[in-house]
């Protein structure tokens, strides 16, 4: 039995070469077996695989006993990329000391400001547009705030979401409490759903990096017609602002088995 390319592909975006993950996935599916077995079952050679299990080891993937003839365990995935994270953590931590304390100094001495990318976005249709558009790079969690939901919306964006869904991206929605049951329904199928009253606004955010802010109406001096506007922005600061507001509206929100 093999693991999805899927698998395999997030295992080596963790930094575990081929030999490990292959020796990783013989002892997941036998359980607990020798050094030989595992060389014999995984195809590592047997040359390379005390080496290989001493890294998976060491990066806390497998764990052995003290007999003779010795036998190797799995680590539970959970466990293991719980381990991998902290120790991940703590790199970039350590490198973004290094960083700031050395680079910092020199970059600010140019007397340059950073200028973040923040563009208005005029019409429902132009905004529509950006709402896709950030829902299609979206990897691993969407935030929707927005006090009215129209119906032809629901069904311009829905496909993009069960795609999302499908992919396992985590989908938040916090909606007005005028939002119809039918809506709710279809939405709660891909997203977890709370309502709100008294909702001013609204936005989107991808990947706590890209963030679109519903501002409301403009008034058009040629025509007195309103048309919404909203600012699009890909700073994670300002993003992480907006997801901040985003948590508090979601505590006070119920949840749909109170609506």
């Amino acid at each position: 039995m093999e693991i999805s390319d899927k698998a395999k592909k997030s295992m080596e975006s963790l930094g575990l070469t081929n030999y490990e993950i292959r020796v990783y996935t013989t002892l997941l599916f036998s359980g607990s077996t020798t050094a030989a077995e595992i060389s014999k079952k995984s195809g590592v050679p047997y040359s390379k695989i005390y080496d290989v299990l001493n890294s998976l080891y060491e990066r806390g993937w497998t764990y052995s006993d003290n007999l003779r003839p010795q036998n190797f365990f799995p680590k539970s995935p959970s466990t293991a990329v719980e381990a991998m994270m902290i120790e991940m953590e703590n790199s970039i931590r350590s490198y973004k000391n290094i960083l700031m304390n050395e680079l910092m100094p020199i970059y600010e001495k140019t007397g340059l400001k950073e200028k973040p990318d923040i563009w208005v976005v005029s019409g429902l249709y132009n905004i529509g547009a950006k709402v896709t558009e950030i829902i299609q790079s979206t990897k691993e969690e969407l935030l929707i705030a927005i006090p009215k939901i129209p119906e032809k919306v629901i069904k311009t964006i829905q496909p993009f979401l069960r795609e999302l869904f499908e992919k396992g991206v985590k989908i938040i929605i916090l909606a007005s409490e005028e939002t119809s049951d039918e809506i709710i329904k279809s939405m709660s199928r891909v997203a977890e759903i709370r309502l709100k009253n008294s909702m001013f606004g609204g936005g989107v955010i991808g990947d706590s990096k890209q963030v679109l802010i519903l501002l409301g109406e403009n008034k058009n001096n040629n025509d007195n017609n309103y048309d919404i506007i909203a600012i699009w922005a890909e700073h994670i600061g300002l993003a992480s602002f907006a997801k901040d507001y985003f948590k508090y509206l979601w505590e006070d929100g119920k949840k749909i088995k109170d609506h």
